[in-house]
């Protein structure tokens, strides 16, 4: 098995001195390669903050986290930096996207940032914008889209580039139901169509059932 994500005994506890909260509790679960898994539980139970340490963006963690084969615990910034731009693409609740930029920009900006010519991503770009449905959006600007087209921008801004794994934290909390079921098929054509690694965040059982295997999160500790 081509393991993407391993997560051993991983403890995060919040606040200092006698007002602590025990949020992760030698938690422990993996994702494979291929797969597209939901990682679900109560409001406050700790699930989105063990995305951001899977993702890097929160390094105070007890435990051991593997991400795409690299110990992130042992990573200097810039080799966990380089690890995200190259290996894993971010969806979050709200969409983050750069309001003067068209759609098209918005989707490139963070490889041209990294120093890539727009040219050189022209196929790729077409390829992204037709499986999100952004052909005919492509010069659009963000305030003229819908919530759910604005996800689905940041959802093809997180998959250019051809990463390994998505991390993807309540990507369909702002959304209604027509919205909620446009993304998270989407969701599920680039996992079976792309073979693209998945790991969302959800409290909704129904978002949860277009992955391929849930993981459960209670009282700090993964079920499943």
């Amino acid at each position: 098995m081509n393991t993407i994500i391993e997560v051993k005994n991983v403890g995060k506890t919040f606040g200092k001195n006698t007002n602590l909260n025990r949020v992760l509790d030698d938690a422990c679960m993996y994702v494979a390669k291929g797969e597209f898994v939901s990682l679900m539980g109560a409001s406050g139970s700790g699930k989105s903050t063990l995305l951001y340490l899977i993702g890097g963006l929160d390094r105070d963690f007890e435990g051991n986290i593997e991400l795409c084969g690299k110990d992130i615990g042992s990573l200097k910034d810039a080799e966990l930096s380089k690890l995200r731009l190259e290996k894993v693409g971010f969806v979050f609740q709200f969409y983050n996207l750069v309001m003067n930029l068209n759609v098209e920009d918005n989707i490139l900006l963070p490889l041209t940032m990294a120093g890539k010519k727009k040219s050189e991503l022209k196929k790729e770009l077409d390829e992204i914008l037709e499986i999100t449905g952004l052909t005919e959006k492509r010069k659009a600007m963000p305030a003229t889209l819908s919530g759910g087209q604005q996800q689905r921008v940041s959802i093809a801004r997180a998959v250019l580039g051809d990463p390994e794994v998505i991390l993807a934290d309540e990507p369909t909390g702002n959304l209604d139901a027509n919205s909620t079921r446009e993304v998270m098929e989407l969701f599920s054509r680039l996992n079976k169509e792309k073979g693209l690694t998945i790991l969302q965040v959800t409290h909704s059982a129904e978002c949860a059932s277009y992955g391929t295997r849930t993981v459960n999160l209670e009282n700090g500790k993964t079920i499943g």
